[in-house]
């Protein structure tokens, strides 16, 4: 196993460049949280990339089959890929800022990335209901119409592992190869109690009543500019289908599996790898949840993958 130099806790927080000055991180204690806890979110380089000006001019939208617009963008040409975003994310905080978007540009892919309902640009609506993961899943397919594309490669990180899953399962007709980053084995063991306290911190008027430091930490992270708090706890509160090991082996696309060694939400890898009829497992060694996304451990995982053996055409 690879020696790790030292883990990230301790070490100090990113700066925020404002103007010609540069100053410590806002919500210093908050974002130190965020890292110690390990949540389920990429961590942004730079706050000022949550705090940027909308529209952005590449951004398109495509109406879901309930009406919610979805945006999404495209970037480069090749085989497409479809990209997912975690839970109270964005496509930029979780896949361009990380430099995925020029990765796998420049290994030749057109990248196709959206913005889940209730987060980034897409519109945010406040019922549970909305946030059904068979809805997220039909927003995923209609992005993929609605941008040309026959058949994808998909990648989806954390909530996005989920619905990439439940479209695995529903179309694959429309997959190629599957990766599904930030799940490991505690997805055969949904705990919806986490969910629920997680949904209350992010609704709760009075913040000095929250003292669980993991759901305080989502309510610093939920509360960066441009998100929408009850739209984020409308989408935890919603009931997730998740399969049994059983149903997942009944998948037809090969599947990559990648989690970090110190990912305390998502456990192993292996495990759920191994549920599904063609499954590999990637750990990277000394990240966690935050700190895999963007990992060039993970990112050579993931092209490697993509160009083996299997449906790459």
């Amino acid at each position: 196993m690879q020696k790790c130099r030292g883990s990230d806790r301790g070490k100090p927080l990113p700066a925020v460049r404002t103007a010609d000055k540069r100053k410590p991180a806002a919500s210093v204690a908050g974002f130190r949280i965020l890292r110690d806890f390990q949540i389920p979110f990429v961590r942004v380089r730079d706050i000022a990339v949550a705090q940027q000006a909308w529209p952005n001019p590449l951004t398109q939208f495509v109406l879901s089959s309930d009406g919610i617009r979805i945006a999404y963008e495209i970037v480069g040409d090749g085989p497409p890929i479809l990209l997912i975003h975690g839970f109270a994310a964005s496509r930029l905080q979780n896949w361009k800022e990380p430099g995925w978007y020029a990765t796998l540009k420049d290994a030749g892919y057109r990248v196709i990335a959206m913005d889940c309902r209730g987060h980034g640009e897409s519109d945010k609506p406040h019922d549970p209901a909305a946030y059904d993961h068979g809805l997220m899943a039909a927003d995923a397919t209609a992005v993929i119409r609605a941008a040309g594309a026959d058949r994808v490669f998909l990648m989806g990180y954390s909530m996005g592992g989920f619905i990439s899953m439940r479209l695995l399962l529903e179309h694959p007709e429309l997959l190629r190869k599957v990766i599904i980053g930030g799940v490991g084995e505690s997805y055969l063991q949904d705990r919806i109690e986490q969910r629920l306290a997680i949904a209350d911190a992010l609704t709760e008027p009075d913040k000095s009543k929250l003292t669980d430091p993991a759901t305080k930490a989502f309510r610093v992270f939920a509360e960066q500019s441009g998100k929408d708090l009850q739209a984020l706890a409308a989408c935890m509160r919603t009931n997730r289908r998740a399969y049994t090991a059983a149903e997942l082996a009944r998948s037809t696309r090969p599947v990559l599996v990648v989690c970090g060694e110190n990912d305390a939400l998502t456990g192993r890898p292996g495990p759920l790898a191994a549920a599904f009829a063609d499954g590999r497992a990637v750990t990277v060694a000394c990240r966690d949840h935050m700190t895999t996304v963007g990992d060039k451990v993970y990112k050579q995982a993931v092209l490697d993958f993509l160009k083996g053996d299997g449906d790459n055409a």
